[in-house]
């Protein structure tokens, strides 16, 4: 592991979030162009895949024999920086063993611990009897196009063969073995304008989607009443509502936006099936008020057995790289999901930075020694993978 240099990743880290990528607002061409550069000069073989202008998906692989691989995954994007900086996000420094900038922890340090840590095996000779690669996407903090490009061109590669996914987000260094999924809902209510001084006269949009919004909140509160010990239980969240044209009129029209955490199990539009059967049985859609609904995002979630030997081998690789490891689950949503459902690939999160007091904060930040620590157990997993 003496290859694995701290130089090194504080050097690449600082290159990644000085390339930016706010989603939306931006592209992740730059940050893309940094991630090939260290990969070719590392002997790297790279490989993009242009999903939108300027948004290109990024491979690196290290090339082994024809055994089932090892995938990481991450993404280029990142959150808009916003304001209230101490400096600018843009702008990546080092204070107190950590680099400040946007991105830092999510995810521009796992990023740069897995291409260090895949240089490092290929300086020091590894012979792997599998392929090792860093898949890269687009749009993970938005609606996830790069994922679903990328998993459907996978399926479609007769030479795509990996047993185990790492999904290099940010867990403090513990190993998480589930994710609930996520799914966006936009729900469209008609009705008739009127003037507010005769109401009969017209079918309030707003009124019948406070209406079905009372059904949202009674299927949330029941959806808490059956809670999984590792990931909680499914959640609806009423984010965005917008409707009417003026005070001293009946509102025509009513728009929502509906965020609905997923099990691994569910199914986004079967969820919006039944919504939509409670609303006609419960009489909203009728006497001029039409309801319409689509799945604007899904994000499925996924689970991975405790004894799976991806979870062992995570776990000990982090302990000879220093770190205890506890196994938990994220009820936060990755594009790990997909790998898991679309190509059949069991995955785990591990990675450097914090989820919850660092990623998408102002004057967000990773610690060093956890990108350090992160890169050597990397290269272990590497090396380990399928001997467990």
């Amino acid at each position: 592991m003496g290859l694995i240099s701290e130089a090194d990743l504080v050097a690449l880290t600082t290159a990644l979030v000085a390339a930016g990528g706010e989603n939306p607002g931006g592209t992740e061409e730059a940050t893309v162009q940094v991630l090939a550069e260290f990969s070719r000069s590392a002997g790297l073989d790279v490989f993009t895949e242009t999903v939108a202008v300027g948004r290109p998906n990024f491979t690196a692989v290290l090339p082994g024999g024809g055994q089932p691989g090892i995938l990481f995954l991450g993404h280029s994007d990142v959150v808009p920086a916003g304001t209230g900086w101490a400096r600018p996000p843009f702008e990546p420094y080092v204070r107190d063993g950590r680099l400040f900038g946007r991105g830092s922890t999510d995810m521009k340090g796992g990023l740069a611990a897995v291409l260090v840590a895949l240089r490092a095996l290929k300086d020091a000779g590894a012979d792997l009897p599998f392929n090792a690669a860093l898949a890269c996407t687009v749009d993970e903090e938005d609606l996830g196009i790069g994922i679903r490009a990328y998993t459907a061109a996978a399926a479609a590669d007769e030479s795509f063969n990996y047993s185990a996914c790492v999904v290099a987000e940010p867990t403090d260094l513990e190993t998480v073995i589930g994710c609930r999924g996520d799914s966006y809902i936009e729900l469209k209510v008609t009705g008739k304008s009127a003037h507010s001084g005769r109401p009969a006269d017209g079918r309030n949009a707003i009124d019948a989607a406070a209406k079905i919004l009372e059904l949202v909140r009674n299927d949330h509160a029941l959806l808490q009443t059956e809670q999984d010990p590792l990931l909680g239980a499914g959640t609806w969240n009423i984010g965005l509502i917008r409707g009417g044209t003026g005070t001293s009129m009946v509102a025509a029209e009513c728009t929502v936006s509906l965020d609905r955490r997923l099990m691994p199990d569910d199914d986004a539009q079967l969820i919006l099936d039944r919504l939509l059967a409670q609303v006609r049985e419960a009489g909203i859609d009728t006497d001029g008020i039409a309801v319409s609904a689509e799945v604007a995002m899904e994000m499925p979630g996924f689970r991975t057995p405790d004894d799976h030997p991806l979870v062992a081998n995570s776990v000990a690789a982090l302990a000879d790289a220093g770190v205890e490891s506890a196994i938990r689950g994220w009820t936060a949503a990755c594009d790990g999901g997909f790998v898991v459902r679309d190509l059949g690939v069991p995955a785990i999160v591990m990675g450097p930075g914090g989820l919850n007091d660092q990623a998408h904060q102002v004057n967000e930040s990773v610690s060093i020694a956890e990108v350090r620590a992160a890169a050597r157990a990397y290269a272990l997993l590497c090396l380990r993978h399928g001997a467990c």
